[in-house]
């Protein structure tokens, strides 16, 4: 393989994904990384340095220096307009069409932005793939990351061996675009399912129920989904779920809140009409907007409904 760049997303699921990578490629390649978080870049290259031999790890001064000195750059952003900047960075270095490169964006952003990305990179004579993933952090440490991607079969080929170091499995959604859409509709699904979850729990407490008991049996009946089994919002039904450390870490209500937006973006574009889809917008949004319940996991909406109830 040849070196691979790398831009993290600081702490988040770019950072230990990097670390997988590192750790999976041969010792003769090497990777370059590159965040405005200096600190995160300091503290993955001394990671990388006390887990003994491996890749070497390179942190580059700029973006360009990322763009010119891969084959293969890996991107992660919050935002579409990160997205954008960031690519309209590497085309500003001069993108050399006679050493084609492999571009695998990860972000989560809306359909339009990406494709234009692509769009940008491929008129250049390079592979765009777009690669969103879904496991959350837990998933990104522990390599078992569903990637999704929106590409040609050529390019999903190339794109394929890279991404089985960081995940368990590769899914081909389509062209280009697709991997993102097949990303949003994942996501609102999962933002709906977690209000029901943090609702359903919420009453059935109240009106006497014990919590753990209403876990198990809604988990062994058809209510059950990945936030009644694996992340429930309610604190002590799941050992280790964010619900029972504070709600601390996790998956954001402020990265669930954008993630519906998006999906609310691209259902627009679609003509395709949402019910349920403004009052869980809303419903977020004030999570986030509330002091007991910024900044933590997506989970912590039964917290709010909790203190919405007083």
């Amino acid at each position: 393989m040849s070196p691979v760049g790398h831009q993290l997303k600081a702490m988040i699921a770019g950072y230990p994904m990097a670390k997988n990578l590192r750790a999976k490629i041969p010792a003769t390649d090497s990777i370059t990384i590159y965040d405005i978080n200096e600190s995160a870049t300091s503290q993955f290259v001394e990671e990388a340095n006390s887990a003994g031999p491996g890749a070497s790890v390179t942190i580059a001064k700029s973006l360009q220096d990322v763009s010119r000195s891969s084959d293969t750059v890996i991107t992660m952003l919050p935002q579409p307009k990160h997205v954008q900047a960031v690519y309209e960075e590497f085309i500003a270095g001069g993108l050399d069409k006679s050493n084609p490169r492999l571009f695998i964006d990860c972000s989560t952003i809306d359909v339009k932005t990406s494709l234009e990305v692509g769009s940008s990179i491929r008129a250049l004579g390079h592979d765009f793939v777009d690669a969103p993933v879904s496991g959350g952090v837990v998933g990104a440490s522990a390599a078992t990351l569903t990637f999704m991607l929106g590409a040609s079969d050529s390019v999903v080929g190339k794109a394929q061996p890279i991404l089985e170091k960081m995940g368990k499995r590769i899914i081909h959604m389509g062209n280009p675009g697709t991997g993102i859409v097949g990303k949003l509709a994942n996501n609102y699904l999962l933002a709906m399912s977690n209000v029901a979850t943090a609702e359903a729990m919420n009453f059935g407490i109240k009106l006497g129920l014990e919590p753990k008991t209403l876990a198990s049996l809604i988990n062994c009946s058809t209510g059950k989904c990945w936030p009644s089994e694996t992340n429930n919002p309610v604190p002590g039904v799941v050992e280790g779920a964010p619900s029972s450390r504070g709600y601390q870490g996790g998956f954001g209500v402020s990265l669930m809140s954008k993630d519906l937006k998006l999906a609310i973006a691209a259902a627009d574009l679609a003509g395709a009409k949402l019910i349920l889809a403004e009052p869980a917008r809303k419903l977020y949004e004030d999570a986030e907007a509330h002091a007991d319940c910024k900044g933590k996991d997506f989970s912590v909406v039964y917290k709010y409904l909790q203190l919405a109830d007083k």
